[in-house]
Formats: C-alpha cells, structure tokens, sequence
C-alpha cells in the first residue's frame, strides 16, 4: 500500500469531516455527541493553520484515509514545549500502518519544532489504541476516572506522554 504523508490542503477538508464524524457517532476516540459540518470542519483548519500547528494527511491514490494533528495542551505559558496529539484513521484501513506513519511524522514534526513533550488523550477503554502508543515510547501517566460521558456511560481518560529526544 503506496501511501503518503503530507500537509493537508483545504481540499482534504471534506474528506477529513468523513474520518472525524464516523469517530464521533461509532467511538470513544471523540467525545463529541453531533456529527460536525462542514464549516465546524473548516474553522478547525483554518485555526490550526493559524497557530501554526500541522495537519498531516495519509493520501491513497488521491484519497485521505487517515489525518493527524498536534496543538495546544493548555494555555498557560508554562506548557508552551508541549502538544497534545490526534490520530484519525478512516475504518477500513485501520490496522494496515496508516496511523504508525502519521504519528511517526507527528512526532518527528514536534521534536524539529523545538517541543520537548507530546501527550496523548485516550479512552481508558481504548487499549488498542493504548498499546498502539506504547510502542512508539509513549508512557501511561494517569487516569481521570470518569471525566467523559458518552453512549450511556462514564468514559475515564488515561493520558500518555512521550518526551521527545
């Protein structure tokens, strides 16, 4: 599978809303409850753009099957090295590499950025998604016991963190 990672465009944009609203309605990976639009979708480039954080896109003959992302962790001055990251991967190719090679440019875009640490948020539940993380270096730091809710039920929100060397 002949795959590239680049930079998104605005024409990946629809495409993208595709990957995000599926999570939305069939995961635990998004906390959201509504399908997003279009515009939600471009306004979340457009801001990402601005702050100048990337947005990876998996490109399969012409077709975004997966999408990444990094940003602010919080906003006070004193987490400026740190990011907290986004992997999205369309379902029918998850579990075929498209997630290790956004993360893996992810991580690589981070560190050459001047950032020091990279935080993933993940269902606690998630331990696909858990032990996905971890093979890329990235340590379990604790748990939010039911800090989510969604389809019915208390959602706890284990974090990872990978400093980047």
């Amino acid at each position: 599978m002949n795959v590239i990672i680049r930079n998104a465009t605005i024409e990946d944009v629809p495409q993208i809303l595709e990957i995000v609203n599926h999570a939305i309605l069939h995961t635990t990976s998004n906390y959201l409850y509504d399908v997003q639009t279009l515009e939600n979708q471009l306004q979340w480039f457009e801001e990402k753009k601005s702050k100048k954080f990337p947005i990876l896109v998996a490109d399969f003959e012409g077709k975004t099957i997966g999408f990444g992302t990094y940003g602010t962790f919080r906003e006070k001055i004193g987490y400026q090295f740190t990011v907290e990251h986004s992997v999205y991967v369309a379902p029918e190719y998850i579990g075929k590499g498209i997630g290790k090679q956004l993360l893996l440019a992810l991580m690589v875009l981070a560190k050459d950025e001047g950032y020091h640490t990279m935080i993933g948020g993940i269902d606690a539940a998630n331990k696909g998604s858990i032990a996905f993380h971890k093979k890329f270096g990235f340590v379990e730091n604790g748990v939010i016991k039911e800090v989510g809710f969604k389809f019915g039920k208390w959602l706890d929100l284990q974090f990872m963190q990978l400093i980047l060397k």
